[in-house]
This record gives structure tokens, sequence and C-alpha cells, in this order.
């Protein structure tokens, strides 16, 4: 063996892989490095709770205060508010889809309530400062009550009347007329403020009816033929535009081939009388 022949160094196998450089030498020997360390399991139980369980934490249970409250109950209030306005709108939709002459119609109808129930007032606050000033009350009271008894009486038919008013005739030559178109006009010209009615002889009162058919009209069962004549008494002034009204009774007739014709007068005679009749069960409850 030769001197200068020294013992080959160990080769690591990775360098026997190591590809070789361009002049034939081998790559430098690297160090040997650490290994990488293996992530280490975790445990589900140590690692806190999930971003969904915090939500639920947060939300319930329900922390309220004061604040809250306060605007909750706001809201209802400002809720129930729209619905009740809501519900009055809806109430009054039929007005709003009427038509023009009905409108008219309603308005005066208003016009003369309230100016019945003015002249009603007037003369209640008269009686009763005649009472308070009369020296004997006693006579006084008892002389109202008699004016009363004779009021009731026209208004139940028991009683003749006569006063300002109007004479309604329709004719029917083609026996057309319907018995509501008749009561429309009584209807009409009660809430113009007629006070006493007859119609043919029969008094309207406040259950008076009307049957049949087109030219076989009854009133309270009693058949009356054309023409058709109404007594009215009232204010002539409010009673005549009531039925001339737009889409009143007087142009209702006239698409059926009738007419309706009007006079005023100072003095309507009412003598067509009901029989008075006794309540079975109602008593007065005066002692």
């Amino acid at each position: 063996m030769h001197r200068d022949q020294r013992p080959e160094a160990p080769t690591d196998p990775a360098d026997r892989d190591a590809p070789a450089k361009k002049d034939g030498s081998l790559p430098p020997e690297q160090p040997p490095g650490p290994r990488a360390a293996e992530p280490a399991a975790v445990d589900p139980a140590l690692s806190g709770p999930t971003g969904r369980q915090r939500l639920l934490a947060g939300l319930w249970p329900p922390r309220v205060t004061r604040a809250q409250l306060t605007v909750a109950l706001l809201l209802f209030v400002l809720g129930l508010g729209l619905a009740i306005q809501v519900r009055s709108t809806s109430d009054n939709s039929a007005l709003r889809g009427a038509r023009q002459e009905d409108l008219v119609r309603i308005l005066d109808e208003l016009d003369s309530r309230t100016e019945r129930l003015e002249d009603e007032k007037r003369t209640l606050e008269g009686q009763r400062a005649e009472l308070e000033s009369s020296s004997d009350q006693a006579e006084e009271a008892r002389r109202q009550t008699q004016q009363k008894e004779q009021q009731l009486g026209i208004l139940a038919g028991t009683v003749a009347a006569q006063g300002p008013g109007i004479e309604l005739t329709i004719e029917d030559a083609a026996g057309a007329v319907e018995p509501d178109m008749l009561l429309d006009a009584i209807q009409e010209l009660r809430a113009a403020g007629a006070e006493a009615i007859q119609v043919n002889g029969v008094r309207v009162v406040a259950d008076t009816y009307f049957t049949g058919a087109a030219g076989n009209v009854e009133v309270d069962g009693k058949t009356i033929s054309a023409p058709y004549r109404f007594k009215v008494i009232g204010k002539p002034q409010d009673l005549e535009p009531a039925l001339n009204i737009p889409g009143g009774v007087v142009q209702t007739l006239e698409k059926e081939q009738a007419t309706a014709t009007m006079e005023r007068s100072e003095k309507i005679v009412v003598d067509a009388l009901r029989p008075a009749k006794q309540p079975d069960y109602a008593r007065s409850s005066a002692q």
C-alpha cells in the first residue's frame, strides 16, 4: 500500500443522488437540518366556542332595557293608530264611490235635519223658559202636555193635521210604477222634513209598508191605483227640491214613462186617520 493513498470519506446517500456540477465536482455537503415538527392534534373541547355559539349566546336570553321597552310601546301605538286610520278610510269608501247626485242629496238631507234639530232646540228652550217664568207652573205644564199630545197624535196618524206643504201627483199611464218607487218618494219627503203624509186616502205613519206590483200597489194592505196623490205637510221650500234632485224620485219616475207634478199650498189638509193602537206589552214607566 502506498502512503499517499487516503481512505475515502463516507458519503451520504443523499449526496449520491445529487446531480454533479458541469465541471464534474460534487455539490458541497449540506449539514443535516432538523426535521419539520408534525402538527399536534387539537382537542375540540379546548378550542373555545364557535362563531355561531357566540352569536346565540349574545341573542338569548334577551336582555331588554327600559329604552327598548319604550321604543316597542311607541311602535305599538303607532301601528294601532295606522290600523284605525285604514279602517276609518275603508268605512268612508262608500261615499268616495258615490255619484255626484247622491252626494248632493245626502248634503241636502243633512242640512235639512240640522235645521229641524235647531228649530226643535229653540222650541224646547222656549218651553223651559215659559215653565220657569210662569206664575202657575202647573197650568203651564198641563198646557204643554196637551200640545205634546197633539203633536204625537199627528205623528201617530190618530189626529188630523193641516198646514203648509205640497201636493204630489204621479201619473202612471203605462202601469210601470213599482211600490218601491212610491216608498222612495215617502223616504225622500220624510228626510226633507215632512210631518204628515197621506197617499190616496191612506195615512202614512212610521210602520207603513208598500206591497204588490206595478199597477197593483197596496199601502198597509189597502189597494190604491194611479194617479197616486200625495198630501204632504211640511216646509215647501225643502220638500219640493228633495224630489227634484238629480237622480232623485222625479227622474226615476220619468225613466218609467211616469210623470210627477207638484203644487205648493199654504193649507194642506191631512185628514186620513189611523185607529189608536194600544200596545200589548209596553206600559208607561211613570209612577
